[in-house]
């Protein structure tokens, strides 16, 4: 099991845009082709601001490539992109997994 761990960083002011064109396009598209979400958390007013963080389980780096292909190549998620990237500054994401004492 993997866990793909994304951090979106809006730019100033933009954080609560970004979030209403994701909640109206974006994220049901991405639950129907990527599976489980696992966490959907926005930042606070501590530390780095204008942040949203979101999690999704995959089975390996096979599954989790074949799931965003086919996000990918849906039409309804290239117009989800052109609404969403302007108001982002930048975009990171980390693949990490389960401790091995961790069950």
């Amino acid at each position: 099991m993997i866990v793909d761990h994304r951090t979106y960083t809006a730019h100033p002011g933009k954080l609560a845009d970004f979030l209403k064109v994701y909640s109206e396009l974006g994220f049901e598209l991405q639950k129907k082709y990527l599976g489980e979400c696992i966490g959907w958390y926005i930042s606070m007013d501590i530390g780095e601001l204008n942040q949203a963080v979101h999690l999704w389980r995959y089975k390996d780096l096979a599954d989790r490539a074949a799931r965003r292909e086919k996000l990918n190549a849906d039409p309804e998620w290239q117009k989800y992109l052109a609404a969403a990237t302007p108001f982002l500054q930048k975009m990171e994401n980390k693949i990490v997994t389960t401790a091995p004492f961790f069950k």
